[in-house]
């Protein structure tokens, strides 16, 4: 049973009767008292509770409100309503406890729409399942991973899978954040619409609103053709906004807009479309220090962040390295026709302590260089540990300070690294400091750096 809790009765005759078109049962109140008792008495399934109760528009009432009836009946989700909205205030009331925040006049369909999910994430409950079990009932046949973090966070995307409750997946580089995106839309009432993956981080200021709403033609100089942006791409399925943690401040005022009504305007347009779309996002950045330091709105971290799940990085489930790496062979041996392919047993055990930071896209470049390397059918330690240290490596060294050190000390000095490295060999330090041969013999000379010319 849902409750709507609003002063005037037209809106609560109009909200009552929109619901019961659904299917719903709805009851509806008038002030803060009469509310309480209801609820302390028939405990709702949802209450949609306006912010204002007198001539007041600061909504301090509703958040009172909100307040207790958070203490009577924490676990009811709340859906503010107000014609008096405002970003502080939405972000106000999220920070006490309610799900969602709607101005007046609403939309009926984005109110259905949250009602419906909020309602189903309500009967959702969790259960501790077997990969087997959840892959009876789920698509997750490109997800590999039997650890018990990655079995929760597998079990909590099958469940709200199906509602259409905006996702923000968090977690390092690599670690699967486009996977678990697209298994959502897979295991959605929304798989046979499109799913649209927009990376925010290659995305430019001056074109975001082109890229992600389109234009007409004659927006600006090179449009030349009118444009569908990505939300209208995605209409009816689901839209996967990468790397939103680099999205600039001006970016994301225009993309909370999208977010909170499903409304947006077309470059060059003056008419407004609506959007149906599922949200799901993703970062490796942490948000919640990004909107301390006010680099991230708390609104739109509000808007994205219903659902939220971390992905462990790969060195926090060792056990699931071989099941990633068997994964990797059995389709590397057909791609190199090579189907005697394995890994020796201490090779996986040595794969297995490696911390790994670029996570599973660094195991699986390990993996098939190591194979087109290797003339060997079993692939050993030394063949991995090659590959390795042949790999590009993050480095944790600070640059010096400015006047510590002149341009000229620098060059000197990684001119011998790289030529210590590389064991004093010309033709392989002169492209991994990006000079040619003959640079870098004039460099020698200049800086009188030795070197052996029968090495090279």
């Amino acid at each position: 049973m849902i409750l709507v809790i609003d002063d005037d009765i037209a809106v609560r005759t109009s909200l009552q009767l929109l619901l019961k078109s659904k299917g719903y049962e709805v009851e509806g109140t008038g002030g803060p008292e009469e509310a309480l008792r209801f609820i302390k008495n028939q405990n709702p399934d949802l209450i949609i509770l306006d912010l204002n109760f007198s001539i007041s528009t600061t909504g301090e009432e509703g958040m009172n409100l909100l307040q207790q009836i958070k203490k009577t009946a924490a676990a009811v989700p709340v859906i503010l309503i107000t014609g008096w909205g405002s970003i502080a205030l939405a972000v106000q009331g999220m920070k006490l406890g309610a799900d969602d925040f709607i101005n007046k006049p609403w939309d009926n369909g984005h109110l259905l729409q949250s009602v419906k999910t909020l309602l189903d994430l309500r009967r959702q409950t969790a259960v501790n399942r077997t990969r087997k079990q959840l892959d009876k009932e789920y698509n997750f046949k490109h997800i590999i991973g039997e650890d018990p973090q990655m079995l929760q966070i597998l079990e909590t995307i099958g469940r709200v899978a199906g509602t259409d409750a905006s996702i923000l997946i968090m977690g390092e580089s690599g670690t699967g954040k486009e996977l678990i995106a697209e298994a959502v839309h897979q295991n959605s009432r929304r798989q046979s619409k499109p799913f649209i993956k927009v990376n925010l981080g290659g995305v430019s200021t001056s074109l975001f609103e082109s890229e992600m709403f389109g234009h007409v033609r004659g927006a600006f100089t090179d449009a030349r053709f009118d444009r569908a942006g990505r939300f209208e791409m995605a209409n009816k399925g689901t839209i996967f906004l990468d790397e939103i943690g680099d999205l600039d401040a001006g970016s994301q005022v225009k993309l909370l807009r999208v977010l909170q009504d499903r409304t947006y305007e077309v470059l060059g347009s003056s008419r407004t479309k609506t959007v149906d779309v599922r949200v799901v996002c993703a970062t490796n950045k942490n948000l919640a220090n990004m909107v301390s330091s006010n680099t991230f709105r708390e609104d739109l971290l509000y808007r994205i962040n219903l659902i939220t799940v971390i992905l462990p990085s790969l060195r926090e489930r060792p056990k699931d390295i071989p099941l990633l790496v068997e994964f990797f062979m059995n389709n590397l041996k057909q791609i190199y026709n090579r189907p005697e392919l394995t890994v020796s047993k201490s090779a996986m055990k040595w794969l297995q302590q490696l911390p790994l930071p670029g996570n599973i896209r660094q195991l699986k470049n390990l993996v098939e260089r190591s194979i087109l390397v290797s003339s060997r059918n079993v692939l050993e330690i030394d063949d991995f540990k090659l590959q390795l240290e042949l790999s590009p490596q993050k480095s944790n060294a600070q640059w010096p300070g400015v006047g510590t050190i002149t341009l000229e000390e620098m060059e000197i000095e990684m001119i011998k690294r790289a030529m210590a490295f590389h064991k004093n060999r010309v033709s392989k330090a002169a492209p991994a400091l990006g000079l040619t041969r003959s640079a870098l013999y004039r460099r020698l000379d200049k800086f009188e750096i030795p070197y052996d010319e029968a090495e090279d």
